[in-house]
């Protein structure tokens, strides 16, 4: 991780908070690495202006610098691998590697999409180290059977362990309990969403206050669509998860804060295969008549291809 030269002059950065920029120059961090550190709760914001970006504290940042082992160990836990160095890492072979990953042993953090359209799937270095030390057994025996046999039909939870990680660390961002339900939204398509919220105006409430899952940048339009399949749910059993999840939240939202009088709508029928508490916790999103941020412009059209070495 390269680092930057710290200014500290201008009076932002004197200022009760900052914004993430100034952040990071304050960190010695570039701004991708504190929006990574950021989504990895590393650093701590409190929301900007309305509708404005989100802001760092001076109480954050001297509470970050004044850790133990700063900078070196900030840096070392922001540290991103591969699948191949992060196999090297865990001292198992590239296979075994993607076979973990798969079937959702540890959650990626971040991905791109490469020249050839595929996912490269990243994560974090010292979270790897922490599975080796605590599932040592997984690194040497087999896998069982039923697992096996799923990663044969296309088992892969890469996408949505990395949708639940996001989600959370969006909830806990959260201002308020339309927030929140919009935090939850924002990985259903628009058909899972109206079929949860059929009122259009809770719908534009959710889909104006949805937050991105990624930052938003230009991309080529086939990386979009790449992009776009990797934003949503992608099955029935994670579609029924955040929409029960999402009807938690909305009913703490009619009543708190209600927009206007509607029949109760009733819960989704719970899944009875249903998983455990480590299933994301997520929610729908907005009408169409209002359009989505920038990774919902467009339906799923094609799948990502994501070869087992990424």
């Amino acid at each position: 991780m390269r680092s930057r030269t710290t200014n500290g002059q201008g009076a932002e950065t004197r200022s009760t908070n900052m914004a993430l920029r100034t952040a990071a120059g304050e960190l010695g961090l570039w701004p991708r690495e504190l929006e990574l550190a950021v989504h990895t709760e590393e650093v701590r914001t409190v929301p900007g202006v309305p509708g404005g970006p989100r802001r760092v504290t001076r109480e954050e940042i001297e509470r970050v610098k004044s850790a133990e082992g700063f900078p070196e160990l900030l840096r070392e836990r922001l540290r991103l691998v591969g699948a191949s160095e992060g196999a090297t890492l865990m001292g198992i072979s590239l296979s075994r590697f993607a076979r973990l990953a798969r079937t959702g042993h540890f959650s990626p953090v971040r991905f791109y999409v490469n020249r050839y359209r595929t996912v490269v799937w990243l994560y974090l270095a010292h979270e790897l180290r922490e599975f080796v030390d605590s599932s040592p057994e997984l690194l040497k025996e087999r896998m069982p059977r039923e697992r096996r046999e799923a990663l044969k039909a296309g088992l892969d939870e890469r996408g949505r362990r990395w949708r639940s990680r996001r989600v959370r660390q969006l909830e806990t961002e959260a201002g308020g309990p339309w927030e929140l339900a919009a935090a939850r939204a924002s990985v259903l398509d628009d058909d899972a969403l109206a079929e949860a919220v059929p009122a259009a105006d809770e719908q534009a409430r959710l889909r104006a206050l949805m937050p991105a899952l990624a930052e938003e940048r230009r991309e080529p339009e086939a990386m979009n669509d790449a992009l776009e399949s990797l934003r949503v749910a992608d099955s029935e059993e994670e579609v029924r998860t955040y929409q029960l999840s999402l009807h938690t939240a909305l009913e703490e939202a009619r009543s708190s804060a209600p927009l206007a009088s509607h029949p109760a709508t009733p819960a989704p029928e719970a899944d009875p295969a249903r998983p455990g508490p480590d299933t994301p916790h997520l929610v729908p999103g907005p009408p169409a008549t209002v359009p989505r941020r920038r990774w919902s412009l467009r339906s799923r059209r094609t799948k990502t291809a994501t070869g087992p070495a990424q």
